[in-house]
């Protein structure tokens, strides 16, 4: 199932599973008409749905998140067990999941996580199987084996309808696409007889370049320097384990590792907003490591944060009140009494919304009513257009079509040819293939390895992401 971000995929699967109720139409599930009218309804119809962001309980082990809800007992109050981790261990073997259902979830990687997530849906004796962006924090090595897991449901009589943004995946895995385009059905196609560049015209209505391109320049001074930096997580276990890198200005310097080895930490003390144990960070030859967030957005630093709905937007406030957020208070917004200046917000914000094609009806509409590609534009601009000397730029196309990736895509390589230094975290090794002039590869709160993009692939890329090897 492909699809811009607005174009009625969430809401369609939300509609199979019970969680919304469809003003017209009618569903058929094997050949017989029905109504679902829950989610409980749907599980009884044999509907799972798998969804982009895990809900496990990280303190349970793999068989009690599983069985949540649905515990077998025994004497009628006593939790059965070992008839739960028999009954879980024999269905992970059936489907080839290799799950152990003894293992406490949180100390699963995000692959088997995923695993787990489809268990419970199995458990419950799903035949229809969702999945949502299923790939989108997985490592290439990750999406194979999730791969290999599908296509054994498939062969065990199973039906999965796959969601997904990255073309080259969907093209692999599934049988048929279909292509939704503002709620409406575009078309149907066979996987063998279509290719990227059709489905991506299909989706967005114009052709897009499948390869992305960019020009090569010689890196200029060193904007950002860090040396020693090590951080706690909130777990007050040290997350990040005397990092060093730099970010030349004239140059993107992709991040890459799977989830969780400390790269939230890492945007955090950067930006200000957790405290580094030990080392320094420098922004253009000034020291900021004790600098709020506000003075190192003064100094020149501007961040895409990974969450654009937590962390890069009020989503109460319209479009204008966040495109001037972190400017609030000084000129020209501002005058010396601290009072809004709202003739010159409201000519900011229309030149914004123009310059970055921003869809919203007006400046003053509130920011949670737009989808979630505009949301990531109001984060764009305004970040940008403060003329920064460094960017942060965290998983900045999650959660994108492809029209909205590419245009995200050149807004970076942009900032890049006009001197920025760009750091770019991303689970998308092909994100980070495409846009990145130098490699950096975190793993359990080291930077492992930095390469020059012409000197790594993504199988390269992926063993050090796991930890499978490391520079000297």
């Amino acid at each position: 199932m492909l699809g811009e971000n607005g174009a009625g995929k969430t809401v369609l699967m939300n509609i199979l599973y019970g969680m919304y109720r469809p003003d017209q139409g009618r569903i058929f599930v094997y050949g017989k008409e029905t109504k679902i009218d829950s989610s409980a309804a749907a599980i009884k119809l044999g509907i799972g749905m798998v969804h982009q962001h895990f809900m496990l309980v990280p303190s349970l082990t793999v068989a009690e998140n599983i069985v949540l809800g649905r515990e077998p007992t025994k004497h009628r109050c006593l939790l059965d067990v070992g008839r739960i981790e028999n009954h879980i261990k024999a269905l992970s073997d059936r489907y080839k999941l290799g799950v152990d259902p003894k293992t406490v979830a949180h100390d699963l990687p995000v692959g088997l996580q995923q695993r787990v997530e489809i268990l419970k849906a199995l458990f419950r004796g799903a035949e229809i199987l969702i999945l949502d962006e299923p790939t989108s924090v997985l490592t290439p090595q990750e999406v194979e084996s999730l791969f290999g897991a599908i296509r054994t449901l498939r062969q065990q009589g199973k039906s999965v309808i796959f969601i997904s943004h990255k073309l080259k995946e969907v093209c692999k895995i599934c049988d048929r696409i279909t292509v939704l385009k503002r709620g409406k059905v575009v078309g149907t196609v066979d996987s063998d007889k279509t290719n990227s560049d059709e489905l991506a015209e299909m989706m967005v209505g114009r052709e897009l370049v499948s390869a992305f391109e960019k020009e090569h320049l010689a890196p200029g001074e060193t904007v950002l320097q860090v040396e020693g930096l090590s951080a706690f997580n909130d777990r007050k276990m040290l997350a990040l384990k005397h990092v060093a890198f730099e970010v030349r200005g004239f140059e993107i310097l992709g991040l890459a590792g799977v989830e969780g080895n400390g790269q939230t930490e890492l945007v955090e003390v950067l930006t200000g907003l957790r405290k580094a144990k030990t080392g320094e960070i420098s922004l253009d030859g000034t020291l900021i490591t004790a600098a709020s967030p506000h003075d190192r957005i003064q100094k020149g630093l501007a961040n895409v944060p990974e969450d654009r709905q937590k962390d890069g937007l009020i989503l109460d406030f319209s479009v204008q009140e966040n495109l001037i957020l972190g400017q609030h208070d000084i000129s020209p917004f501002a005058t010396h009494w601290s009072t809004l200046n709202l003739r010159e917000i409201s000519d900011y914000a229309r030149d914004l919304i123009q310059e970055y094609s921003i869809k919203t009806q007006n400046r003053n509409t509130v920011a949670r009513y737009l989808s979630g590609g505009t949301q990531q534009r109001v984060v764009v601009a305004r970040e940008f257009s403060r003329k920064p000397k460094f960017i942060i730029a965290c998983q900045p196309t999650r959660g994108l079509d492809v029209g909205a990736t590419e245009y995200v895509r050149r807004k970076l390589v942009e900032m890049r040819d006009h001197g920025c230094a760009i750091l770019l975290i991303s689970a998308d090794l092909d994100e980070i293939l495409a846009l990145s002039d130098r490699i950096a590869v975190i793993y359990e709160g080291r930077i492992v390895a930095i390469r020059e993009r012409a000197g790594t692939n993504e199988l390269d890329l992926g063993l050090l992401m796991t930890g499978g090897k490391c520079d000297q």
